[in-house]
């Protein structure tokens, strides 16, 4: 609505300004659930247009045409439920393009089916152990992440053990992993120990830390390959000549 005063198209410009911060800031929160990163950092969004009637459209585009299309659904349907929760959008239509399952997705994810109403006949049950999964392997990652500076510095395996999480100084890994932790309901206050099973949130002995920490660190490693991986196979996909992105053709 344009504002009736003589700066009204200002004001109406700052306003809509204001709400593609909201917007862009609301889908930094949509994760990949197994990379566990977000869709912006991913280069995932294709296209975020905004209204000045609070309408947002968004195209999210995904490094294959066959990505599992468990993956896509949750980020398609995370896509809509941080949008619709931002103050002053008043309706969201989330598109994912190029995907062999792009309408069962996009059509399911619209009309709030959930994944085993949009898939019938193929999905046997919802999504929600599954990213339960992924946020566990996101703890075991998160851990090798906070841990592998305290051992450069000298702490020893045995110190490792006892450590709390008010014991360690405060960085964005250890911020991520804490938030990670949140999620699945497991301690993450400061006196909360720093190494955690990721399912139990039993704190892990001395005698089972050696193991801990190396699948942590393969888990790790994993992930970050994986990203690195769809990087490149998204660039190869989607080139970009400045500003505007070339879709690529399916063969």
């Amino acid at each position: 609505m344009t504002v009736s005063t003589p700066h009204g198209d200002l004001v109406d410009a700052d306003r809509t300004a204001a709400l593609e911060v909201a917007v862009w800031s609301a889908l930094g929160h949509v994760r990949d659930p197994e990379l566990d990163e977000s869709v912006t950092e991913l280069g995932f969004v294709g296209a975020c247009e905004v209204s000045d009637a609070g309408e947002v459209s968004v195209q999210l585009r995904l490094p294959t045409y066959f990505c599992a299309p468990n993956f896509a659904f949750l980020m398609v349907a995370d896509a809509h439920d941080v949008l619709v929760a931002v103050p002053g959008v008043r309706h969201v239509e989330i598109e994912l393009l190029d995907h062999f399952a792009s309408d069962t997705i996009n059509s399911g994810v619209a009309a709030r089916s959930g994944f085993v109403e949009s898939f019938q006949g193929e999905a046997q049950s919802e999504l929600d152990g599954l990213r339960a999964d992924f946020v566990r392997k996101a703890v075991l990652a998160g851990t090798d992440r906070v841990c592998r500076p305290l051992l450069a510095a000298g702490r020893t395996v045995a110190e490792l053990a006892e450590m709390t999480v008010g014991d360690v100084p405060p960085s964005p890994d250890l911020e991520r992993l804490l938030a990670r932790r949140t999620e699945l309901g497991l301690p993450a206050g400061p006196d909360a120990a720093v190494l955690i099973d990721p399912v139990t949130g039993a704190a892990v002995g001395v005698e089972g830390l050696p193991l801990h920490l190396r699948r942590a660190r393969v888990t790790r490693v994993s992930v970050e390959a994986n990203a690195g991986v769809c990087r490149g196979l998204l660039r190869e996909r989607y080139p970009v000549v400045g500003p505007e992105v070339v879709r690529s053709q399916e063969t």
